[in-house]
């Protein structure tokens, strides 16, 4: 079998099987890309057309995408400096009687403040709806990321901690909103050719899902091999002075999908020519994201946003640094002590 027409082949149901133990949860969708989990979720949490969602600007566009596609309106809310995730302060201050979801982000794999989240969303009665594309392996108060949500969407990307190719994963403990997600993911057909709602066609491949049940055994190694490389990286880095290094505490584990290092106020001419200079090293270091949404022609003329300092300084100052498991133990020193030479 390739595929199943009502999206639930045998190698998906596994691997739905194997993503919702991994996450802790009572059921995980699969579909055919993380872009296709978020706006599937979203629709399956009731926003409709005009409704207001509260996200961050500083995130890939995938987030802003999935709202617009349900017809709802993204309201781009501002970052905590030192995560780079959407702030609960912020949120608070972005709530209006048109809010229907929260749609927080755990940029770079490290998880939003999703306790205060709940708090804020179960106060004004809204959805709470978590972006894990690159969370696989974080994990939040002892709990897997997306525990706090009322679902949590993620990427199976290439460049993910884990991959299918292309491909994505809903998770919830919702009945109602799984029951939903899987009308939605084949055509809104429960059986063939009668459709009961407004769907699409988001299934996962047999093929992608195969793939996936193996990388599922390997995650916890994948993200051991990261968090050894952020570790080696970090011991490295701390040397310097013109640095902000990725922040990590006892109740918030990264899962380490990219080490993003910040070149410190004043020296934002600096992180362009950094990065130029070490990809001449042939060092890939990249800035994530270094165009917030907000500031995208069609977002900025469609969508009126609010001012984000935090956002745009951000976007001046940070820069990735490749730490998966591919990188041995000489290419992290290599990397590091090019980054210390050059700066």
């Amino acid at each position: 079998m390739l595929t199943s027409g009502l999206g639930a082949g045998p190698m998906v149901t596994e691997l739905e099987k194997k993503f919702a133990s991994f996450a802790s949860v009572k059921h995980s969708i699969a579909v055919n890309t993380g872009t296709a989990a978020l706006h599937s979720a979203i629709m399956a949490c009731g926003v409709k057309q005009g409704d207001e969602v509260i996200l961050p600007s500083f995130t890939f566009v995938a987030t802003a995408e999935a709202v617009v596609l349900a017809g709802g309106k993204p309201v781009f809310a501002d970052i905590d400096p030192k995560t780079y995730n959407l702030s609960p302060y912020e949120v608070e201050k972005s709530i209006t009687k048109k809010t229907k979801a929260i749609l927080p982000v755990d940029l770079y794999g490290f998880s939003a403040d999703m306790k205060p989240m709940r708090e804020i969303a179960e106060k004004h009665e809204l959805v709470l709806v978590e972006d894990a594309a690159q969370a696989h392996g974080a994990t939040y108060a002892g709990k897997p990321a997306g525990a706090f949500s009322d679902a949590a969407c993620w990427s199976l990307y290439a460049s993910k901690n884990i991959t299918t190719g292309e491909g994505g994963i809903v998770t919830t403990d919702d009945d109602q909103i799984d029951e939903t997600l899987r009308l939605i993911r084949t055509h809104g057909e429960k059986a063939k050719y009668s459709s009961l709602m407004l769907g699409t066609n988001y299934r996962m491949s047999e093929m992608q899902a195969a793939i996936g049940t193996v990388q599922m055994e390997k995650l916890s190694s994948f993200v051991a091999k990261r968090r050894q490389n952020a570790q080696q990286m970090t011991n490295l880095l701390k040397e310097s002075n013109k640095l902000v290094l990725p922040y990590e505490s006892n109740d918030q584990k990264h899962s380490w999908y990219l080490y993003t290092a910040r070149i410190k106020d004043g020296m934002e001419t600096e992180r362009n020519k950094l990065m130029e200079d070490l990809k001449k090293k042939e060092i890939c270091a990249e800035a994530y994201y270094v165009n917030p949404v907000h500031q995208m022609p069609f977002y900025r003329e469609n969508f009126k946003s609010a001012k984000l300092p935090e956002t745009d300084k951000a976007s001046q100052q940070v820069f990735s640094l490749p730490i998966h498991p591919g990188v041995s133990e000489e290419q992290v020193d290599f990397i590091g002590k090019s980054v210390l030479s050059l700066l």
